[in-house]
């Protein structure tokens, strides 16, 4: 394959971190380390990802995950090997002849897409491997650092259900061995929080075949704990001024034609025959509220107007792409629309981003970041609206989450085409990252819908809409809760906050007088009288991650006080009835997060 000089701008390889150059190199030696075993294999695509790297790979048979062990012992020799990284220019003639030669129909697929008359490709050694990439990499693969190959699954051809299924291959990689280590250890953690497997252990919630794939139910306890977190939200939300409404479940198919989702939106439901009319399980809330909006004429003085919405929608998510609660196809989002002048989008973002804080500590995530999504500097006329409204705008979301002393970064190029956006990355327990709230400027749907007030000077003017949802879907963010805590929620949001065992039968009286009276002050307790030993009761209790024990015998009859035992702890000891209930009342009060 002959070289050709590049004629095309060069990518600013400076501005891409060290570590993800280093994963993406990584993924060329899979791929090399692949070949050497498989000659045969096709190849797929090999980007870096958070934490390593992946490669999708076609291989003539099936391979386990049990061939990972060689395939990675061949990738820490060509690594050790530190062989140089070129890149080098062909011409598309080239590089399709190239991949006829060897076979690669994937690659010659991805070619066709590339407009360019010069292709990137990147040699590894002494054209021991070259693959077709625009970059960037590290400059040799001794510079990789450490990496462990991780799993095998199945990955449609360009996610799309109707070409082949590949095996993509997973792996990790850190700059060091030591961040590695760590990064394993909290996996292995990681698996014992799994929401999928702790949700049916704490009775939290259930799937069921016959009701539907995806369509989670909740058990008593999951009920609870999502009625918690509702009555926290609408109060918290009214308390910032928003107006709760009630919509249906389902609406016309005109009117997500009138919004342009029925176009754009590939995870809208079949529709639903009617009367002869054409309806569908709605998939968003927006397109509702903008009619509530529409009710009756506005002036600037009932502006700002937030509307929100606890309301369950429902969307078509691939089976592939469900995952235990983090991703299903019936949803209910805390979602508000915040309808807006345009010299009131600071203050609105600024007050949203507090209302943001204090529901986040409240949940135990204190720690987040930001990534703001501006407009394609270089392709701006994809984008409706005023370009001045547009860069005041994108200007005002970095302003505002700096000045709230968040980390942020800009992404260039990932707003939608009608307005910027500030999505909130919530850091949990393990350090994970989980994109949580979502601040939507919208400039589009206004026209669409004719969204207008009278201002002033009695002229009429289009409002600006921002779409706000905090926890996001209630759904995701129980199973981001359950793992960010190992299913021992803090007090205010435990199923059952107080477990009373009586020693022996002669206690079930008194216990049962302790019963009466904390559920009269509004806690969720219970009696365990069964015919179990108490030891045996207590396991249970803490297995169920239950956060006070009461444990009453003769001692605390006489005394007319309880045992108190805390979940994670030992023995508290002897505590006055009283003094235990204003004690958890007050920390029930507090959100308290231990």
């Amino acid at each position: 394959m002959k070289k050709s000089n590049p004629k095309k701008k060069k990518l600013d390889f400076d501005a891409v971190p060290q570590v993800e150059k280093m994963r993406h190199t990584a993924s060329h030696v899979l791929a090399q380390a692949v070949l050497k075993f498989y000659p045969d294999t096709k190849l797929g695509i090999g980007p870096a990802i958070d934490n390593g790297f992946y490669y999708d790979f076609e291989f003539k048979d099936p391979i386990s995950e049990e061939d990972l062990e060689k395939i990675e012992k061949e990738m820490k020799r060509i690594i050790k090997a530190d062989l140089p990284m070129k890149q080098e220019f062909v011409s598309r003639e080239e590089a399709f002849a190239y991949f006829k030669e060897k076979g690669q129909p994937y690659k010659a697929e991805l070619l066709e897409d590339i407009p360019d008359e010069q292709v990137s490709f990147y040699v590894t050694g002494d054209n021991e491997f070259r693959d077709m990439c625009r970059g960037p990499h590290v400059e040799s693969t001794g510079k990789i650092g450490a990496i462990k190959l991780q799993s095998i699954a199945g990955a449609y051809w360009r996610g799309d259900e109707k070409k082949p299924m590949l095996s993509r291959i997973y792996g990790l990689a850190f700059e060091t061995q030591e961040e590695l280590d760590k990064h394993l250890e909290m996996l292995e953690e990681a698996k014992k929080r799994d929401h999928r497997k702790l949700g049916p252990q704490l009775e939290l919630f259930m799937f069921s075949d016959l009701v539907g794939p995806a369509l989670p139910i909740l058990l008593p306890k999951g009920a609870i704990i999502r009625r918690e977190l509702e009555r926290y939200i609408i109060a918290k939300k009214e308390h910032y001024g928003h107006k709760f409404v009630n919509t249906p479940h389902i609406g016309k198919s005109d009117l997500y034609i009138k919004s342009k989702h029925w176009q754009k939106y590939d995870a809208m439901m079949p529709p639903l025959n009617i009367d002869g009319v054409e309806y569908t399980l709605k998939p968003m809330n927006c397109p509702h509220h903008f009619e509530i909006y529409r009710n009756s004429a506005k002036s600037y003085r009932d502006l700002p107007l937030r509307i929100a919405e606890n309301a369950t929608v429902y969307r078509y998510e691939k089976s592939g792409e469900t995952n235990g609660l983090l991703r299903v196809r019936a949803l209910t989002q805390d979602d508000s629309h915040w309808f807006v002048r345009y010299d009131q989008i600071e203050a609105e973002i600024e007050r949203a981003l507090q209302l943001m804080k204090e529901i986040y500590e409240d949940m135990g995530l204190s720690n987040y970041k930001a990534e703001i999504s501006i407009r394609d500097l270089e392709n701006t006329d994809k984008y409706i609206g005023d370009p001045k409204v547009w860069e005041n705008a994108e200007k005002t979301l970095e302003a505002v989450a700096t000045k709230f002393g968040i980390e942020n970064k800009v992404v260039e190029g990932e707003a939608a085409f009608y307005g910027p956006k500030i999505d909130l990355r919530a850091v949990d327990s393990l350090n994970r990252e989980w994109q949580l709230m979502t601040i939507q400027l919208d400039f589009n749907q206004p026209d669409n819908f004719d969204l207008v007030y009278t201002d002033k000077d009695g002229t009429e003017k289009k409002v600006a809409v921002l779409h706000i949802a905090i926890l996001g879907s209630i759904e995701r963010f129980l199973g981001i809760l359950i793992e960010h805590y190992a299913g021992a929620f803090p007090l205010w949001l435990s199923p059952v906050q107080v477990r009373i065992l009586p020693i022996a039968e002669a206690h079930h009286d008194y216990a049962n007088q302790l019963l009466a009276t904390m559920l009269e002050d509004g806690i969720r307790v219970e009696v365990d009288n069964r015919n179990e030993t108490l030891q045996y009761r207590i396991r249970e209790s803490e297995m169920d991650k239950t956060p006070y024990l009461l444990i009453v015998g003769d001692k605390e009859i006489n005394t007319q006080t309880v045992s108190v035992r805390a979940r994670g702890s030992k023995a508290i000891g002897l505590m006055q009835t009283d003094e235990f209930i204003r004690n958890i009342l007050k920390e029930i009060k507090d959100k308290a997060v231990k």
